[in-house]
C-alpha cells in the first residue's frame, strides 16, 4: 500500500512541476508590431512561454505584455529565430515566432 502512495505522490509532484515550469527566450523587434491586442515597440524583449500564454517583457523593464500562444513542434530544428509578421492595415502583426536551435514554433 505504501508503494502505491509513494508512486502517486511522485507522479503528482512531477505533473505539478511540469505545469509550473516555463521557458524564456530573447528576441529583437527591429520595428513596432502588434501581438494579441498589445502594441510592442522596436526593442529587445524577454519572451516567456508558460502553457498557452506568452509574456513579452522589454529588457530592462519589469512590466510585460501577455498574449495567447499556441506552441507547436516542427519536424526540423530552426537554424535561427524568425519572427513572421503580416500587415493588418498600417500595423505589422506577429503571427508566428520560430525559435532558433529548436523545433518550437509559437503561433499568435
Amino acid at each position: 500500500m505504501k508503494k502505491i502512495f509513494a508512486v502517486a505522490a511522485l507522479a503528482l509532484a512531477t505533473l505539478t512541476a511540469g505545469t509550473v515550469s516555463s521557458k524564456t527566450y530573447e528576441i529583437n523587434l527591429s520595428r513596432p508590431a502588434k501581438v494579441g491586442g498589445a502594441q510592442l515597440k522596436a526593442a529587445r524583449y524577454r519572451l516567456q512561454v508558460q502553457g498557452s500564454t506568452a509574456t513579452f517583457t522589454e529588457v530592462g523593464k519589469s512590466q510585460g505584455v501577455t498574449a495567447p500562444v499556441k506552441v507547436e513542434e516542427g519536424s526540423q530544428k530552426f537554424d535561427d529565430t524568425r519572427i513572421v509578421t503580416s500587415k493588418d492595415g498600417e500595423v505589422e502583426r506577429i503571427s508566428e515566432i520560430d525559435l532558433g536551435g529548436s523545433k518550437t514554433k509559437l503561433g499568435f
